[in-house]
């Protein structure tokens, strides 16, 4: 927590909602402006419960703004809806800034264009006590922005185009594009068209097999997992050889006789890895193989985040067509799961792809074949040192602090 304070009693204050219950340690403050960084990243509950201690006797009007990407799933995308276009999932241009009242009863929001439509639901002036008003609706605006509207950035740093546009598609969508309806889907993270099947290999590639592992024998009673090596080269050039795969439903034993004759097959050149489950069976199985594969370069590998973020790289380098496939067999039931993640039940094969790609290249710094996009930015960067870029004006929400401060200083 950081807080500073002023001579007079005013006071910023940085702090965090950790839990849903850290809301509780605000009860009886009085808060004259909250700003949410992030907003999706809070519960409705925290919002909501917040939004009760924006009040104030300081003379200054009570006021939040929150800030955020965009992102289906959460509560602040039904908040927002009537500023998002239903089908494209982007701002709709013509009611951005545009102030919109809500009343929010039993946890159920009521909307109005005008705060006299909401009146009626709540307390008369009769029903209160002497001297007191009915309670007035609450304002909101929506104001889309993009990586556009900040100039300032893209000449300080006009690699950070470059870096959104490297993302796959889902997260590129969000933050890029600003679209609040795209979702997790089958296609979005692998079609195989971005990628040429070829016969011709070259033969200077680092290579490296990884597996991902699993140990259960299919019978007619069960739907086990796969174990799944992915052999993918790199060149010189940065890139991308997918050269085999192997499959299997096997028990412990059996994949472990798997591993080592594709080891010897592959050769002592091909560097192998596999991921290591956390906790004591998972070093005592990564142990186990690392000896029963001897004389073979071994590296097992703790693998951390989630399967969409870690496919994400290997999904970049596909969609720019910077893999290269060697005609198969198995070609065919490799595009069916790609294409399928991530709404099949069974995707080892993705998690091998990621697994390789990441054994190949652990700081993940193949981007330049988004070296276009580089020059793009710094073209723009170009253009507003030469003074031909034109600056750009806020335009404040009627109603909002900003918008009454710009007229007092037109008045």
């Amino acid at each position: 927590m950081r807080e500073w304070r002023w001579p007079r009693g005013g006071k910023i204050k940085f702090s965090h909602l950790q839990f849903e219950t850290t809301v509780y340690d605000w009860q009886g403050a009085q808060i004259t402006l909250i700003c949410f960084d992030e907003l999706t990243h809070f519960s409705a509950h925290q919002f909501f419960y917040m939004v009760s201690r924006n009040r104030s006797t300081c003379g200054v009007r009570p006021y939040i703004r929150g800030t955020c990407n965009p992102d289906s799933e959460s509560w602040v995308a039904d908040f927002l809806a009537w500023w998002i276009d239903p089908e494209s999932g982007l701002p709709i241009p013509e009611r951005a800034g545009v102030l919109r009242y809500f009343i929010r009863v039993a946890e159920k929001i009521e909307w109005a264009d005008r705060p006299e439509e909401l009146v009626r639901n709540h307390p008369r002036a009769a029903d209160l006590p002497p001297g007191i008003e009915p309670p007035r609706p609450i304002s909101v605006t929506f104001i889309p922005a993009t990586v556009f509207d900040n100039p300032a950035l893209l000449r300080v740093n006009p690699e950070y185009l470059a870096w959104l546009l490297s993302l796959p598609t889902l997260e590129r969508e969000r933050l890029l594009g600003g679209n609040w309806k795209i979702r997790p889907a089958a296609g979005l993270y692998f079609k195989r068209e971005w990628c040429a099947v070829v016969d011709a290999i070259p033969a200077d590639l680092d290579v490296v097999r990884y597996w991902d592992l699993a140990a259960t024998e299919k019978t007619e009673f069960n739907d086990p997992d796969w174990t799944v090596g992915i052999k993918l080269g790199r060149d010189k050039d940065g890139g991308y050889w997918l050269l085999d795969m192997v499959r299997a439903r096997a028990n412990p034993g059996d994949v472990d006789t798997l591993l080592l004759n594709t080891a010897m097959l592959d050769g002592k050149q091909v560097r192998i890895g596999f991921g290591q489950d956390p906790g004591q069976a998972g070093k005592s199985q990564a142990l186990h193989l690392v000896r029963a594969l001897s004389g073979f370069t071994v590296t097992p590998t703790s693998e951390s985040g989630d399967k969409l973020t870690r496919f994400g790289p290997f999904s970049s380098q596909c969609r720019a067509g910077n893999v290269k496939i060697r005609r198969g067999s198995w070609n065919e039931e490799l595009f069916r799961v790609l294409e399928g993640f991530p709404e099949l039940a069974h995707d080892d094969e993705v998690d091998a792809c990621s697994g390789a790609l990441e054994m190949l290249n652990p700081q993940m710094k193949g981007w330049g074949i988004y070296e276009f996009y580089r020059q793009k930015a710094e073209a723009l960067r170009a253009e507003t040192e030469r003074g031909e870029a034109t600056p750009t004006k806020t335009n404040w929400a009627p109603g909002s602090m900003e918008w009454q401060a710009e007229q007092d200083k037109s008045s």
